[in-house]
């Protein structure tokens, strides 16, 4: 155990019995469930294939992997369970399907599929799609299913009516038609088959694991924890590393009080702390721990690094997020020129919109990026495609599939004969591949003879597949469909980037061939497109020397050298919510400041803008509320010729218009002298006086409504007027409107832009 600290030494000492391991950002968590593995296997002589460990990304899967092989040999770690939830569920589903009415060539449905078979029983039940869109029910499905729930188990409610109810019944019957899953089906299926009583099946996995340990624990939902339960429900050996304060995906289901309540499940659990991180500088680590230390709820812990403080963490005030894309680009620079490598450098912002105006200005520089959680390699039209063919050749029972290629190169299938075979397929209970014999013996010559030859070529390659590898496969696919050909008649740049995504896609096939023979296994179709359907945001990242663009979300597990970190305001980070915000939202919101914080090791440059076009519109935006917890020695306030003043003391520095409740606030912020941030309180008994200011023809939104304080008096105002507001202190008029009442849309300072009505106004 050389190289450990005392806490490590014990999380990996331990070897009976439940364990929580709570580990900080940059603790070293990884090598603590590595050595604790290695430990198992050398010193308790527990075979590899009875320990099952957990993760939640193929990227740290094949990272844990690759240390294991280092530290016990690659002979003796290859029986090993390693891998995420989705693929050991899938790994187990392969196994025991018959038990959940699968066939063993069952396919995963990616959210398109899964949208366009919910969108036919949609349609089928004649439910208007108007109130009720598919991302919104299949959103509510999914939410369902975490809970463990089918359709049979949910109770209409308001969030649940029953409609939802009957559409969930009819996605679920189409599903099993197409022999497919979506990705929640495949814990929540594995949970059935554990959870069964009668099932030999169910006492054979119980007693198959003698230890599970599971990492970031804290972003486990309540299907997920159930299923680690019952694995390790014999002999309890549960190990379970994360931390309460990253955890960040309640939207995702995703269940803080899992974490936070092992020790109510488990009392005789062993807790263990990893406080110490090696990751970040000194500032860095101090700036994350100020920022999280106000959260509620939390389990006390206290970050320390024994390295040096470093850089001081960089706060930038710019006027617009056009100025805050080049002051980004100025840093990755600046980065660049001191010989970070450009994979080292990392932009975060809080939603993908903000990503636009990033890009330009790396783009106008030349500088290589890429989009990390962007439209993926696998998602592009020529891709599913192609996947497509191969998945309905594996598994023709996949309607989502059989309508993609049906008529995919074009070849006179029109969308009619189409419908007619899916509606003979619904009247029989079937899906459409089974309903071709019978639905073309009621169309005409022409239409029966196209879809015959369809049906007959994905026969032929049917039979390909029986004796040929996935490599050989994809090539006599794209020949025989005449799908490559028909890209290189097009003779256009677009159709010559189809044509390399196309080779990239056989190369990824290469790839998966090689990896499974040096792995002992044989290689195969439906191997490979449960690798693909597995595929992470994060798992798309390359080595290029490529500066990343991602969402704090997806930056979640990484680290870079220097990181930008964009954004920092409030509505923006923390976000306000399209359907509001509550306590715990904005207890999130806090966590993940603290993820972003964190992922930095030596620079951290924290930005934020005073106006903001998003969503189509500008918006002004007072500094991040999270921005006041960080101390002040630690950290290096760029002014950029803007007035600042300290807030007053005792309040909570937040903007007139955020909607949170007062029992969310954070604390008071303690700030030193040298604190510099402008903040405006709403508990202020006066308005301000100093004059506002707006860029010559900058657009403004106008999203409050009318103002309820009595008038003054009736005042008559143009573009660019002075005014002043008995609330809102003095502002300048953007524009006016007249539909019978007088609006005036202004800029107060401390306030940002109002729509008040012009009898509330007096010349300043």
């Amino acid at each position: 155990m050389t190289g450990l600290n005392e806490p490590q030494k014990a999380a990996v000492a331990h070897s009976a019995g439940p364990l929580l391991v709570f580990a900080g950002a940059g603790s070293g968590k990884t090598r603590v469930i590595t050595y604790r593995i290695a430990n198992l296997i050398a010193e308790h002589n527990v075979a590899p294939h009875r320990i099952l460990a957990v993760t939640f990304t193929n990227k740290a899967a094949g990272e844990m992997r690759e240390r294991l092989d280092k530290l016990a040999g690659a002979a003796v770690t290859r029986d090993l369970w390693v891998g995420t939830f989705h693929a050991i569920c899938a790994k187990l589903l392969r196994r025991y399907y018959a038990e959940v009415g699968l066939e063993k060539t069952f396919v995963i449905y990616d959210d398109s599929d899964q949208k366009a078979v919910l969108k036919r029983v949609m349609r089928a039940a004649d439910t208007d799609e108007r109130a009720y869109p598919p991302k919104q029910v299949l959103g509510r499905i999914h939410r369902q299913k975490r809970q463990g729930l089918g359709p049979a188990d949910v109770r209409v409610s308001r969030s649940f009516d029953s409609t939802l109810v009957v559409l969930y019944e009819g996605y679920e019957k189409a599903m099993r038609i197409a022999n497919a899953v979506d990705f929640e089906d495949l814990i929540l299926l594995a949970v059935r088959i554990v959870e069964n009583k009668e099932s030999a099946a169910a006492q054979e996995l119980k007693e198959r694991f003698d230890h599970v340990m599971v990492d970031e624990f804290q972003d486990t939902n309540t299907i997920q924890y159930r299923l680690v339960r019952a694995l390790a429900a014999r002999h309890e050996n549960l190990c379970v590393v994360g931390d309460d304060d990253q955890s960040i995906y309640s939207w995702r289901g995703a269940n803080v009080t899992n974490i936070r309540g092992f020790h109510r499940d488990f009392p005789e659990a062993k807790i263990v702390k990893l406080e110490q991180n090696y990751r970040s500088t000194g500032n860095i680590v101090r700036s994350a721990l100020a920022v999280i230390a106000p959260a509620r709820d939390r389990e006390p812990k206290k970050l320390w690094t024994a390295q040096e403080p470093g850089e001081p963490v960089h706060v930038r005030r710019l006027s617009s997020e056009r100025l805050e894309a080049a002051e980004v680009l100025s840093v990755i620079q600046r980065s660049l020129r001191r010989d970070v490598p450009a994979n080292e450098i990392a932009v975060f912002y809080r939603i993908h919109a903000q990503s636009r105006v990033l890009e330009e200005a790396l783009r106008s520089e030349g500088i290589p990026y890429q989009i990390i959680g962007g439209m993926k390699f696998f998602e592009r039209a020529e891709i599913k495609t192609a996947l497509a063919y191969l998945r309905l050749i594996d598994n023709p029972r996949s309607d989502a599939d059989l309508i993609r290629v049906i008529n995919t190169p074009t070849r006179g299938i029109g969308q009619k004969t189409v419908e007619r075979i899916m509606t003979t397929a619904s009247a029989r209970s079937s899906c459409g591949w089974d309903a071709i014999d019978t639905a073309v013996s009621e169309l005409g010559a022409g239409p029966k003879k196209k879809v015959l030859a369809f049906q007959g070529l994905i026969q032929k390659l049917r039979e390909v597949a029986e004796r040929a590898g996935p490599h050989e496969l994809i090539t006599e696919v794209l020949e025989r469909t005449g799908f490559r050909e028909l890209l290189r008649r097009d003779d256009s740049a677009e159709a010559d980037a189809r044509l390399e995504n196309l080779e990239e896609l056989r190369g990824s096939i290469l790839e998966y061939e090689k990896d499974t023979a040096e792995a002992g296994e044989e290689p195969n179709l439906a191997s490979y497109l449960e690798r693909v359907a597995l595929v992470s945001v994060v798992d798309t990242m390359d080595d290029a020397p490529k500066v990343a663009l991602m969402t704090v979300h997806a930056a979640k597990g990484l680290e870079f050298h220097t990181v930008c970190l964009t954004g920092m305001e409030e509505e923006v980070f923390p976000y306000r919510g399209i359907d509001g915000d509550s306590p715990e939202e904005l207890e999130e919101e806090r966590r993940l400041a603290y993820v972003a914080i964190t992922r930095a090791r030596t620079e951290l440059h924290i930005s934020h803008a005073s106006t903001r076009m998003i969503f189509g519109q500008t918006r002004y935006l007072a500094p991040s509320r999270f921005l006041a917890d960080l101390p002040p020695d630690a950290t290096e306030f760029h002014e950029s010729a803007y007035e600042f003043e300290r807030p007053p003391p005792n309040r909570n520095p937040r903007p007139e218009r955020s909607r949170y409740s007062s029992s969310s606030r954070p604390e008071a912020p303690r700030y030193e002298q040298s604190t510099r941030l402008a903040w405006r309180s709403p508990e202020a008994e006066t308005a301000p006086t100093g004059e506002p200011s707006l860029a010559e023809g900058e657009q403004v939104v106008d999203y409050d409504a009318f103002d309820d304080i009595p008038p003054d008096q009736g005042v008559e105002i143009r573009k660019g007027s002075k005014v002043m507001h008995k609330r809102f202190g003095k502002g300048i008029v953007e524009s006016v409107e007249n539909d019978g009442n007088v609006t005036v849309v202004a800029r107060f300072r401390g306030f940002g832009t109002r729509k008040v009505l012009a009898q509330y106004l007096s010349p300043a």
